[in-house]
């Protein structure tokens, strides 16, 4: 009997982590053509908050917070172009109020495609100077 606790044990450790155990997001890495006008629009557009980058990775790399221990990572040496699409490879993310992000978008200038999903959430779909296309909702 004593030991079948053990066995027990390790048999549930062994169930719960079925698969490979992932527990969160970390980063998303983007390859990009040129590290200061991309470091900028993260920064200035996005309104992300840069992360120090190690002194022997400064001239090719740009990190930012996006909150909660999630990051982009931005890498340089982009020479192909970027085709992504709205009912393709694109990068959704939250925002508190999508009217509020409609009307910077707009003042910034910056093109944008809006449309109402199937469950009645707004999107607003745009691309950063890479041409990485980036869809804002709110959560509903």
């Amino acid at each position: 009997m004593r030991f079948l606790l053990p066995l027990l044990l390790i048999s549930q450790l062994a169930v719960a982590q079925a698969g490979l155990g992932i527990t969160g997001h970390n980063h998303v890495a983007l390859h990009v053509k040129d590290i200061p006008t991309s470091a900028a629009f993260f920064r200035d557009v996005m309104g992300l908050k840069p992360i120090p980058v190690p002194d022997n990775l400064k001239a090719t790399r740009a990190w930012f917070d996006m909150n909660n221990g999630q990051m982009i990572h931005l890498l340089s040496g982009r020479t192909a172009q970027i085709n992504h699409d709205k009912n393709g490879s694109h990068l959704a993310l939250f925002v508190a109020d999508i009217a509020k992000s409609e009307a910077f978008l707009t003042a910034k200038n910056i093109p944008f495609h809006k449309q109402v999903r199937f469950d009645g959430v707004t999107q607003i779909y745009f691309s950063d100077p890479d041409g990485y296309l980036w869809e804002l909702n709110e959560k509903k």
